[in-house]
């Protein structure tokens, strides 16, 4: 039986990776998709949703555009990491779809109020649309089936700041109403996150590039190489190859000049996958706070798992997986799903 899920999503070559994931897996049923400013500009993520939608000839699932800015502070946007349109060296075709003609935060409210206790949120960027569907909707934390987040960084060095993960730090005061809002849930309805510190232990590697290619059926052989010059494009037979494989060679490129590897860390991914298949990790539950005053630490991810604070624990945070079993499983589907839909070109 399928799962119905609404994305909300600042595209990013992750995000991308994510919803190419959930496309090709039988358990899922994207709903919507709603747009948000953070790794790119809110109009670039809408752009990028609708030509990958077409890519993968799913045009029907509906597309809105959400927040440009964050709620309090200004936009930080991560184009050294992602590119300039967002999905690395990708060149899409322009959309022929249009954006739905509700916002975000529209389509968050009416979907679980039309489908009550049915369908999982599940948000890979800055939570700017969820917090300010929350005003729409206050029953919302209720109305879903479950949440499932992205972001934070809690025993782990975090990326934005030193102790701050992206998509907290690009709107703290959002993620903040948002884990308060959602303190009122049983424990077997907590949120689900996936925070840097389980992320940052699953990277995507050349090899499982080439591995999506062979399965989809692509030719000539698809090779990422540190000694190829910066900025190789594909010239993958497979249309969902070739952009797939142009967007992460600029990712992994960013992420090799930072010390992490020539690899592709699945934060957006494998959150994906958790959404679906949440046996896949294991979870320890805590109170999540988000610090919005600190000199130097404001966008913190707090976890409380004592109980100093007195608070009802809000949140299961993934702590551990087995890193292969997921790569495994997103390379086989999302290398059938190419052979099934990425038409040579």
């Amino acid at each position: 039986m399928k799962q119905a899920l609404i994305m909300d999503v600042d595209t990013g070559v992750d995000d991308a990776l994510a919803l190419l994931y959930l496309l090709a897996s039988p358990e899922a049923e994207v709903v919507a998709i709603t747009c948000t400013a953070g790794n790119v500009s809110a109009q670039h993520v809408a752009r990028n949703n609708l030509a990958l939608l077409e890519l993968c000839g799913a045009s029907h699932i509906e597309v809105a555009l959400g927040s440009e800015v964050p709620l309090v502070q200004p936009l930080e946007t991560a184009e050294a990491t992602h590119g300039p349109q967002g999905i690395g060296y990708a060149e899409l075709p322009e959309p022929t779809t249009s954006l739905s003609p509700r916002h975000a935060t529209e389509v968050w409210a009416d979907i679980v109020r039309s489908r009550p206790g049915e369908v999982i949120g599940l948000v890979t960027g800055p939570l700017t649309n969820l917090a300010l569907a929350l005003r729409i909707e206050p029953e919302l934390p209720l109305l879903l089936k479950r949440l499932v987040v992205m972001g934070g960084s809690f025993n782990h060095i975090g990326n934005t700041t030193p102790t701050s993960e992206w998509n907290i730090a690009v709107d703290p005061d959002a993620a903040k109403i948002v884990f308060d809002a959602f303190s009122v849930l049983p424990p077997e309805r907590r949120p689900i996150v996936c925070g840097l510190d389980i992320t940052e232990q699953i990277g995507l590697l050349p090899e499982d590039i080439a591995r999506i290619a062979e399965l989809a059926g692509s030719t000539p052989a698809e090779t990422l190489d540190p000694e190829q010059p910066r900025g190789t494009r594909s010239t993958a037979s497979n249309h969902i190859v070739r952009h797939l494989s142009d967007a992460v060679r600029f990712y992994v490129e960013n992420q090799n000049d930072n010390g992490d590897g020539y690899r592709a860390h699945m934060h957006d991914p494998f959150a994906a996958a958790l959404a679906i298949q949440p046996e896949l990790a294991e979870y320890r539950s805590a109170t999540v706070d988000v610090e919005l005053t600190g000199t130097l630490t404001r966008g913190t991810t707090v976890a409380d798992y004592r109980g100093m604070w007195g608070r009802e624990h809000n949140a299961d945070i993934a702590t551990s997986t087995q890193p292969r079993v997921f790569l495994d499983q997103l390379v086989e589907r999302v290398g059938r799903f190419a052979r099934d839909k990425g038409v040579s070109s």
